[in-house]
C-alpha cells in the first residue's frame, strides 16, 4: 500500500530526493513533516521559506488522485519501500524519490543492460542495435532504453521480438505518448515489457525531462552500450551518467567518416571498451556466451552464389550494390539472390535489401 503522506511530500515542488531525506531524518516520518510548523521546517538545512511554504500548503488529496490516475493507466506508484522499486536506482546519486511503472515490474529486478543511440541512424546502426538487444534479451537480460525514435525503438522491439524483456524509461508521465509516432511501441512495451518514469501521470515532457530520464536509463543497468552517437548526442549524456554512477560504458565502433559514429569512436578513444559482439557485454555480467554448433554451407552452391554470399557476409546490401561489387548485371544478381532466398540462405527486406542467413 502506498504511503500517501510520503507521496504527498515527494510531489511538493522543490522537494527533491536530497531535501526529502533531510526532512525525513529531522522529523522521522512524512506525516510529521507535513504536520510540522513553519518555523520547524526552516530549521532543516536547505529548506527555504518558499519550500517550507509549499510543504505547509501541500494538498494531501493530490496523492490519492495520483494513485488513482496511475491505476487507471495500468500503472503503480513505487516508493523506495515498495518491493518493486528497482534496487539499482536506490544506489545512484540524485536517486528518484518515487517512480511510476506500468507492466512487468519483475523486469526491473533482473540484470539490466542499457542500449542507446541516435534517433537518425544508419542501416548498420539499426542492425547492430537489433543484434545486441535481441541476443542479450534472449539470454535473460532486460534491455533498457529511452523509448525514442531510432535506435531506442529498435532495441525495445528486438528484445520483444525474441520473447525477452525490455524496460522503456519515459521523459514524461504515464499516459503521455511522446513522440506520438511511438504509440504502437508504447502499447507493446506496456503489454509485454515495462514502462518506467519519475514524472506523475499525464505530465508532459520539457527540455529538462530527458537528461533526468537518461540518469535512470544508465542507473538501472550495470552496462550502458552506445551503438551510434553524434558528437553532441543524448546518448553521450547517458554515457556520462553511467560513468558518474560507476557503471560500465561500452561503445560500438563505426566508420571514421560517419557523423553518427563520432561519439562512439571518441568514447573508445577515451577508454570505453569496444563492443564487438555479445561476448564483450556478457563478460561484464559474468555470463558465458553459449556454444552454438557451427553449421556448414551447402556443398552444391554455385560459384556465383558463393560470391554473392561473400558480399553479404560484410552486411546487408541493396541488389544494385551487390551487382556493382561483382561487376555483373543487376538482373543476373537478383536471380542468384532469389535462388539463395528460396534456399533459406538470405532474407529480403523492404527496398530490395538482402541480408545473409548463411553460417559465418
Amino acid at each position: 500500500m502506498t504511503d500517501l503522506d510520503y507521496l504527498t511530500l515527494a510531489l511538493v515542488p522543490g522537494v527533491g530526493r536530497a531535501r526529502l531525506d533531510q526532512l525525513l531524518h529531522a522529523f522521522h516520518s512524512a506525516t510529521a513533516v507535513l504536520d510540522a510548523p513553519f518555523a520547524g521546517l526552516l530549521q532543516v538545512p536547505g529548506v527555504t521559506r518558499a519550500c517550507a511554504t509549499a510543504i505547509r500548503n501541500a494538498d494531501r488529496g493530490q496523492a490519492e488522485r495520483v494513485v488513482a490516475r496511475a491505476a487507471e493507466l495500468g500503472g503503480h506508484v513505487l516508493t523506495p519501500s515498495h518491493p518493486g522499486f528497482p534496487p539499482a536506482l536506490k544506489e545512484i546519486p540524485d536517486a528518484p524519490a518515487l517512480l511510476f511503472a506500468a507492466g512487468r515490474l519483475e523486469l526491473l529486478q533482473a540484470p539490466c543492460v542499457a542500449i542507446v543511440g541516435s534517433r537518425s541512424h544508419t542501416r548498420y546502426g539499426g542492425e547492430v542495435s537489433r543484434h545486441f538487444a535481441g541476443g542479450l534479451a534472449r539470454l535473460g537480460l532486460t534491455v533498457v532504453s529511452g523509448m525514442a525514435r531510432g535506435l531506442d525503438a529498435a532495441a525495445h522491439l528486438a528484445a520483444l521480438d525474441v520473447g525477452g524483456g525490455t524496460a522503456g524509461v519515459l521523459g514524461n508521465g504515464l499516459g503521455v505518448i511522446y513522440p506520438t509516432a511511438n504509440r504502437a511501441l508504447y502499447q507493446r512495451v506496456q503489454a509485454q515489457g515495462c514502462l518506467l518514469t519519475e514524472f506523475p501521470p499525464g505530465e508532459r515532457p520539457n527540455a529538462g525531462s530527458f537528461p533526468r530520464r537518461n540518469r535512470l536509463i544508465s542507473g538501472l543497468a550495470r552496462v550502458t552500450l552506445v551503438v551510434e552517437a553524434r558528437e553532441r548526442s543524448g546518448a553521450l549524456i547517458t554515457a556520462d551518467c553511467a560513468l558518474t554512477q560507476g557503471r560500465e560504458v561500452l561503445a560500438v565502433p563505426g566508420p571514421i567518416t560517419s557523423p553518427v559514429s563520432v561519439g562512439c569512436n571518441r568514447l573508445i578513444q577515451l577508454g570505453a571498451k569496444p563492443a564487438l559482439g555479445l561476448r564483450d557485454v556478457l563478460e561484464e555480467y559474468g555470463i558465458a556466451l553459449p556454444d552454438v554448433p557451427s553449421a556448414a554451407l551447402p556443398t552444391d552452391l554455385s560459384a556465383e552464389e558463393r560470391r554473392v554470399l561473400d558480399v553479404l557476409a560484410l552486411g546487408p546490401e541493396l541488389v544494385d550494390e551487390v551487382a556493382s561489387r561483382l561487376a555483373q548485371p543487376a538482373a543476373e544478381t537478383l536471380a542468384v539472390l532469389t535462388s539463395l532466398e528460396i534456399r533459406g540462405l538470405v532474407d529480403q527486406e523492404p527496398g530490395k535489401v538482402f541480408r545473409s542467413r548463411a553460417p559465418a
